[in-house]
């Protein structure tokens, strides 16, 4: 349905995070595409970026001659520490995200209901590895809840549902969704499109998700990579 449409690429969706990060926020980033935030966040904003696995002020993703497998985030994936960060065990990392120190958590998810509701810890295959890891602390911990994830699977269903098929890892606690299509706000069971791509209308987008839109107070803005 949507062949012609330009989708934002992960990278463009992790730009478009960015922006909406305050200077000097704690911000935990989830495994996946959230990872991908922390490369473009200005570090004149002193945002702190927390890992579950225990760093406090995480940087960059790194290669090359940078990498330290030392240094890692809780995907795995080599990082850059920034001045003045540090690394902590794993009980003070969840007493930071437990105490409600985050402003805001960014995750990945399998669904997203119209209501907030959020589906990231298991695909419900029989066959498949359950795996909550931290995302229910960090549901409930944080101030708030950004989701990014590909607007469609790759089974040609929304992720964006009216409600989730799939096991909750928390309810009611998504505030913002950025896909490679849009980027909606979610409050009281309203789903608000804030951005769109160049070519996608409202009406049609609404169609697809067999959803009510609604265009937010501050969109409908122009999103593309």
């Amino acid at each position: 349905m949507f062949e012609t449409i330009n989708r934002i690429s992960r990278p463009g969706m992790a730009r478009r995070v960015a922006q909406d990060i305050k200077p000097a926020w704690v911000v935990n980033l989830g495994i996946g595409m959230p990872e991908l935030v922390g490369n473009y966040i200005p570090p004149q904003d002193e945002v702190v970026i927390h890992t579950e696995n225990g760093i406090i002020g995480a940087g960059p993703t790194v290669d090359g001659s940078q990498v330290d497998f030392d240094l890692i985030n809780a995907g795995r994936k080599p990082v850059s520490l920034r001045q003045g960060g540090h690394f902590v065990d794993h009980a003070d990392s969840f007493a930071l995200v437990r105490g409600g120190h985050l402003d805001v958590t960014v995750l990945g998810a399998f669904q997203v209901s119209m209501r907030g509701d959020l589906a990231n810890w298991s695909t419900g295959a029989r066959d498949g590895i359950p795996s909550p890891g931290g995302a229910m602390d960090l549901a409930v911990g944080a101030r708030q809840v950004f989701v990014m994830m590909e607007l469609f699977g790759r089974n040609g269903q929304a992720k964006l549902v009216a409600d989730c098929t799939l096991p909750l890892t928390g309810a009611r606690v998504v505030k913002r969704l950025y896909t490679d299509m849009a980027v909606f706000d979610l409050s009281g069971g309203n789903v608000e499109v804030v951005d769109l791509v160049p070519g996608l209308t409202l009406s049609s987008l609404q169609d697809a998700l067999k959803m009510p839109l609604t265009t937010a107070s501050s969109g409908t803005g122009i999103y593309a990579d």
